[in-house]
């Protein structure tokens, strides 16, 4: 008998959940899964169990020099349904710098800081008596997420799973998804593939999606809840394509982390040449208060104290710079990288927030 794991063992019931401002994530395995893609399985160094909704997305802090880390945001391929581990599944670029140090250096027992998870593209939030999850590439993992998860919750869930790549070998999930429909009798898949070799064997849809291969694969599109997630360029088509046939776009949902608009620029100074008067933000965790000039962020002024504040996007997009605002009023003009039950409960994203009075923040 493994002792070690006899002790190791607890119930849900005796554990916490994670949390990003106490624990780091343990690095349990590296799967490969498509040529340049890997799936990370990460587990809290806390014994903690995660919570979050099918879907969502963390962002990691990735050391990529001794004194040099990058944020990079990947959503989880993993399931809530199974809560012990989760899971992103990321695909390297040649121009990838975070994804390429992970396929290189991120080994079992390694340890790293995440932020999340966050983010609203989700069946949870939006849900539908049937769906559509359209996907290209590695925009397949939010599909997985929620497609595992009703696996596990809801097997009859009725579900057509349409997946871009750009050839067989390319397909990521291709092997679970066909074990998984033969348990779900309502999940139908879908494979476009751009091009084939010689040696593939295919004899599947080939080419770019287009309305007549949506409704060959889904002849009840118009009636179905769509979730759409892959490179912008496939999302607007995909986006255009329903729009011109008229879809209820109340039905459709995108992931991205591209911000919907430019940031806010910075307050611009009054017509007699003098600046408005600066305000002062006190960082409780951190013990310190400082002068925050007009028009600059929370995120700046945190960072000119040398206050630390997680971010990745600086857009106000991605949510990994939540915060809670004890006191005062900010102006926020986010890109839906918060929810409004969140702002309510006072949180606010450090990135795209001005002070408008002195304020305290949790950092």
């Amino acid at each position: 008998m493994n002792m070690a794991l006899s002790v190791r063992h607890q119930h849900l019931d005796e554990m916490k959940p994670w949390s990003d401002r106490q624990h780091l994530l343990e690095c349990l395995s590296a799967t490969p899964e498509a040529p340049d893609v890997m799936t990370f399985t990460f587990r809290s160094d806390k014994d903690n169990w995660f919570r979050y909704l099918p879907g969502q997305f963390v962002t990691l802090e990735i050391p990529v020099g001794p004194e040099q880390s990058v944020m990079r945001t990947y959503t989880l391929s993993s399931t809530p349904s199974r809560p012990f581990s989760i899971a992103v599944t990321v695909k390297a670029q040649a121009s990838s710098i975070g994804t390429r140090w992970m396929f290189e250096n991120l080994k079992p027992g390694m340890r790293i800081r995440a932020f999340g998870p966050l983010g609203d593209f989700t069946h949870i939030r939006h849900p539908g008596e049937k769906y559509l999850l359209v996907s290209a590439g590695s925009g397949i993992t939010p599909m997985m997420s929620m497609t595992r998860y009703m696996a596990d919750t809801a097997p009859m869930s009725d579900i057509t799973f349409i997946n871009c790549s750009r050839g067989p070998s390319e397909i990521i999930f291709r092997s679970e998804l066909e074990y998984l429909a033969r348990f779900m009798p309502n999940l139908n898949l879908g494979f476009i593939v751009e091009a084939c070799a010689r040696t593939d064997l295919w004899s599947g849809l080939k080419g770019r999606i287009d309305k007549a291969k949506i409704a060959l694969l889904a002849p009840d599109f118009m009636d179905r809840t769509i979730f759409c997630c892959g490179p912008e360029v496939f999302m607007d088509s995909v986006r255009s394509m329903l729009e011109a046939h008229g879809f209820d776009m109340e039905r459709y949902h995108q992931e991205s982390f591209q911000p919907a608009q430019a940031p806010t620029p910075l307050a611009e100074v009054s017509d007699d040449g003098a600046a408005q008067a600066a305000t002062s933000i006190r960082f409780t965790m951190a013990g310190k208060e400082v002068s925050c000039p007009s028009g600059q962020t929370i995120l700046q002024a945190a960072r000119g104290a040398g206050v630390r504040i997680g971010a990745a996007c600086e857009s106000g997009l991605c949510g990994t710079c939540r915060v809670m605002k004890l006191s005062g009023d900010v102006e926020m003009n986010h890109n839906g990288g918060i929810l409004d039950d969140e702002i309510d409960e006072g949180y606010i994203l450090a990135c795209c927030s001005r002070p408008k009075s002195n304020v305290e923040i949790e950092a």
